[in-house]
């Protein structure tokens, strides 16, 4: 058992640290490809792999309902979630875009307060999403003629619609018994999520593939998001989650951003002042408040159901 929860430990930390570092992979990558065909190549990829995997040691095909249910949970999270985000980083920083994805637990408790259960609302649960979006707005303050360009509004407007997406995703997750291997679920959703996102960028964005024309910089992008961001980072993450208490693990949602800020800084040249650090830093503790509310409302929702 120690060992086990050493190996989370190793795992999370793992989390926490590469996927921030994909944030600018994909700031990378958008530089050469459209952000929908990046995410889709990546995604369908590591789809592959994952599945393949799984069908050689033997797993069988899940059924039809199953394979539906991943469908869907794949296009609204990965697709809608992960697709949107990396087209908005063709026009937004790496770090900006990272921070509006650190809020994406604030959009899960909204959503889940309409679709699945209305989570109370306590005084903590309230000053959390107001931090948590005010940090967000604090930052713009750095963009505000930025704020202008009608190329930074779309990457803002879909960033943020990315978020809804996923936190959809997030919650029919949580609604759905599955009854499945997670990664290997996960492996699926990969796949139809990428399939979608290269038949859209194909047939409705004009996009296409031209391998000859791929540069050194759009394959280490590729390599990376695919192998350690997807495949590495993913497996480690199911294994933390298998292993270690939910909120535990959501700790790298409080470290991602932060990762991916300094990494735009300093490889990126991203811009970084004391602003943007602070507003940051005020989005992540909203978005821990918010968090630890909604564990505190699970808790007392148990407890009086007991009695």
């Amino acid at each position: 058992m120690r060992k086990s929860n050493t190996n989370a430990y190793i795992a999370l930390a793992i989390v926490s640290i590469f996927w921030g570092t994909t944030y600018l992979a994909s700031s990378v990558g958008v530089r050469h490809m459209h952000g929908v065909m990046l995410a889709g190549i990546r995604q369908a990829t590591a789809g592959f792999l994952i599945t393949g995997f799984f069908l050689l040691k033997g797993y069988k095909l899940p059924g039809k309902i199953v394979l539906s249910k991943l469908f869907v949970i794949g296009t609204l999270m990965l697709c809608g979630g992960n697709g949107l985000l990396t087209w908005a980083l063709r026009y937004i920083p790496s770090g900006l875009g990272a921070i509006i994805a650190a809020t994406i637990p604030i959009w899960i408790t909204i959503t889940s307060y309409f679709l699945v259960q209305r989570t109370r609302l306590s005084l903590q649960l309230i000053i959390g999403m107001i931090l948590g979006f005010g940090g967000v707005a604090g930052i713009f303050y750095n963009y505000l003629s930025s704020l202008m360009n009608p190329d930074f509004q779309f990457g803002i407007i879909i960033g943020f619609i990315s978020c809804i997406f996923w936190a959809l995703g997030s919650v029919l997750t949580a609604k759905w018994s599955l009854g499945v291997n997670y990664l290997y679920g996960a492996g699926f959703q990969m796949f139809f999520s990428g399939v979608i996102m290269l038949l859209v960028a194909t047939l409705f964005l004009g996009q296409h593939v031209e391998i000859q024309s791929f540069t050194t910089e759009l394959w280490e992008s590729l390599l990376y998001l695919v192998l350690v961001g997807s495949v590495f980072s993913y497996s480690a993450y199911v294994f933390a989650l298998n292993n270690l208490p939910p909120a535990q693990v959501s700790i790298y949602a409080y470290i991602n951003p932060v990762v991916a800020v300094l990494l735009g800084w300093l490889i990126l040249h991203e811009s970084l002042t004391w602003l943007t650090g602070i507003c940051s830093l005020v989005t992540i503790g909203g978005v821990y408040l918010v968090n630890s509310a909604v564990n505190k409302s699970k808790k007392s929702l148990a407890a009086t159901a007991e009695l």
